[in-house]
């Protein structure tokens, strides 16, 4: 059968080698030789609680399948997630429910933003290393490309990666690439650590000053943990900024979920913060395409109505990742691996293992590379080669966010 170009494209999207994870199959008693898989990025630990929490306390309702609420009902969610969000983002202009906006997850809500922000073949810039995926979130449906500002992971937040960003604007204008936004993920995957004040700032500046719209990703925005650095950076959210003389109040959007801090992906809930009506309006116009569930409105707002629950977990959640990171970097400073230091959040270390990579001169570069992934499977454990876009070779992501048990085993292979 004959394929739309559309389809055909994205076919060959999905023969892109390494591009998605593998799943675990080890278990320590059903499947000890099963594979152990530091690809997925979810905090395993933390599922069993959530669960627990939504059989023991969510009540469902005939509005909790119904295509749509009642109006009480329908009002719970977004005034819950303002609470939430005004508590984790301490933003400088309180959120009003209004302006939430709630889909099936920060993955649709890329691909809104993509097709309501800009036409097929526009871009987006964003720095590199960054989360790989991007480019099928915003890509898939609405055909944006990501542009690259490639910056090593020291130069990414300061406020000189502005420089860059400004030298892939102009070249992607030499070649009839329009530009519509720039897009941020702070806490930063893969690198795992948060963006400076005035890195904020100037991103913001710069957006300003060429009419762009401003996406930043929060979603790990409660997973910040202490690394026992005392100089690793805060998180700090874009919306805590006074954007007066900064930037227009109407190009910042801000994507936020509960895959990350109430690991729960498999949820599919997610939010657009904006202030800008008009936006807000063409993402209504195509919800029908990625609306969330009524059972996942209701078991959100059930969690995010109990804000004291939502703390125990928080403080819960962040213990263990702290515990899992020391765990984890530990062994790679005992075994000589170089990583990206500074990291305080996430579920990931973004280790080279460059100086591992097979000598073959038959191979590529980024061979090499897929034939040392390949190595770390045939032993049992998975990581992603490349799949975090860096120009580097060699560079893997390591999510630590695994049961203590389950982590040391896969370190050991």
């Amino acid at each position: 059968m004959m394929l739309s170009l559309r389809g055909t494209e994205n076919v060959r999207e999905l023969a892109i080698p390494w591009r998605f994870s593998l799943t675990q199959t080890y278990d320590p008693k059903e499947n000890p030789t099963g594979l152990i898989s530091f690809g997925m990025a979810e905090n395993r630990p933390m599922r069993a609680e959530i669960a627990k929490y939504i059989n023991e306390k969510v009540v469902f309702t005939q509005d909790s399948i119904s295509y749509r609420p009642n109006a009480p009902t329908a009002a719970r969610l977004p005034a819950a997630a303002a609470v939430h969000l005004n508590n984790i983002l301490k933003p400088h202009v309180p959120i009003d429910p209004e302006h939430i906006f709630v889909a099936d997850s920060p993955t649709s809500l890329g691909s809104m933003l993509g097709y309501n922000l800009a036409e097929r073949g526009d871009g987006i810039l964003v720095s590199r290393p960054v989360y790989g995926r991007f480019e099928l979130d915003y890509g898939v449906e609405s055909g944006v490309t990501m542009v690259y500002a490639d910056t090593s992971s020291e130069e990414a937040f300061s406020a000189a990666s502005v420089e860059k960003y400004e030298l892939a604007l102009k070249a992607a204008k030499e070649h009839g690439k329009k530009i519509r936004a720039v897009l941020l993920v702070n806490p930063h995957n893969p690198v795992g650590r948060c963006y400076p004040v005035e890195t904020l700032k100037a991103i913001a500046r710069f957006c300003n000053k060429h009419s762009l719209h401003l996406i930043s990703d929060e979603v790990y925005a409660s997973c910040v943990f202490d690394s026992g650095d005392p100089e690793a950076v805060p998180f700090t959210s874009i919306l805590s900024l006074d954007f007066a003389g900064l930037i227009d109040p109407n190009l910042v959007h801000v994507l936020y979920g509960f895959s990350k801090d109430f690991a729960s992906g498999g949820l599919h809930l997610g939010f657009l913060v904006t202030q800008n009506q008009q936006l807000r309006q063409a993402c209504k116009a195509i919800l029908r395409l990625h609306g969330a569930s009524q059972a996942a409105v209701t078991i959100g707002t059930t969690i995010l109505e109990d804000q004291a629950f939502v703390s125990s977990f928080t403080a819960k959640s962040r213990r263990g990742l702290a515990s899992a990171y020391q765990l984890t970097t530990s062994v790679l400073n005992e075994e000589g691996i170089n990583y990206i230091k500074g990291g305080n959040a996430g579920f990931f270390v973004y280790v080279d293992l460059s100086p591992y990579l097979p000598v073959d001169s038959a191979l590529s570069p980024r061979q090499r590379e897929f034939a040392l992934a390949q190595s770390l499977v045939d032993a049992g454990v998975f990581l992603h080669p490349a799949e975090e876009h860096s120009q580097d070779i060699g560079w893997f992501r390591l999510v630590f966010s695994q049961e203590e048990e389950i982590l040391k085993e896969g370190l050991d292979r």
